[in-house]
């Protein structure tokens, strides 16, 4: 069995879902320890727990030590089959955090997961960057994944619920040539809030994006008007960059577009092909089917992908020149 410390580099949630995929990927049991050791609420928290319940219930792990504060599990894989699950933290957790976990194991086998929680929360990429950003760069190498969003659910009070659906495919290398012309887009949404908040974001975001780039971006508008919770969010994206903000109480909508799109506009100018959260995103799926793709700085959550990715026995290369490149 392969020990994990959950307090590596990055040292957060992050290893804690990696390491559980990895193992079932690799049907090499795993024990994370340390987990979150350094963080101001160390230990598990619901939706730690639900990610590991989503990979579990891809392949019939055997997990011990999935209790809230828990510093340790063990996750013992069984064999990827196809499963249509449905997971709830019960809390506002991440649903897109959640989904990432299962993504590439359920890759190889095909499936479902309805999950509940947030669809926009902090410090996670937002639903719509995993349909727009992530995922197509997932098609394009020959996945198949549907993702749908149900409800719209925003921190604290959570409520989202999205319905991922993917077929076993054996994706080609990842490829994203640099110079090719990609396609630009916002989404601006809303739960429990006027209609036009989500059109003064949108507003907001494709001028700022027309005036610094010379982007025509489509806009796409999902205001929905009741809902368990209250808020919005922009992501906005050009090809395989993208960029998000979320909206708070005293903001001005104007403002969410505009961070949003300053910093898309801010990944569009720097060197490489993906923007720097998406490089460690899709660490993992070069792992498994090779590739090749660049960025513009190395974070710490690249380097703690590629150091776990090592442990089990995947070899990423990382090159850094004029940009930093990462190869399989």
């Amino acid at each position: 069995m392969l020990t994990v410390d959950g307090s590596h580099l990055e040292g957060g949630g992050q290893i804690l879902r990696l390491a559980v995929a990895l193992s079932a990927l690799s049907a090499e049991p795993v024990t994370v320890t340390r987990i979150r050791q350094n963080r101001k609420n160390p230990g598990l928290a619901p939706q730690h727990i639900a990610a590991v319940r989503a990979v579990a219930g891809a392949c019939d792990a055997e997990c011990t030590g999935l209790s809230p504060g828990s510093r340790e599990i063990s996750f013992t894989p069984g064999l990827i089959r196809r499963t249509d699950l449905a997971i709830d933290p019960g809390t506002a957790g991440s649903i897109p955090l959640i989904v990432q976990a299962w993504l590439p194991v359920a890759l190889a086998a095909g499936g479902s997961i309805t999950v509940s929680g947030g669809t926009e929360v902090p410090w996670s990429p937002t639903i719509d960057y995993l349909e727009h950003v992530l995922a197509p760069v997932l098609r394009r190498a020959g996945a198949s994944i549907e993702i749908t969003v149900l409800e719209r659910g925003y921190y604290p009070r959570g409520g989202g619920r999205v319905r991922v659906r993917v077929e076993p495919s054996r994706p080609a290398p990842i490829a994203i040539p640099e110079g090719e012309e990609a396609g630009c887009g916002i989404v601006s949404s809303s739960a429990g809030l006027p209609a036009h908040v989500v059109e003064r974001q949108a507003t907001a975001a494709r001028d700022l994006l027309n005036r610094e780039l010379r982007l025509s971006c489509t806009a796409v508008l999902d205001s929905r008007g009741s809902g368990a919770s209250v808020g919005s969010s922009v992501t906005a994206w050009n090809g395989a960059k993208g960029a998000v903000a979320l909206g708070r109480r005293g903001l001005p909508a104007e403002e969410v577009g505009r961070t949003a799109a300053r910093e898309l506009a801010d990944e569009c100018r720097s060197p490489g092909t993906v923007d720097v959260h998406l490089a460690d995103q899709l660490l993992v799926y070069l792992a498994l089917y090779g590739g090749e793709y660049s960025t513009h700085t190395l974070s710490m959550h690249a380097e703690t992908a590629g150091s776990l990715l090592s442990e089990f026995g995947y070899a990423i290369r990382c090159r850094k020149d004029d940009a930093v490149r990462f190869s399989a």
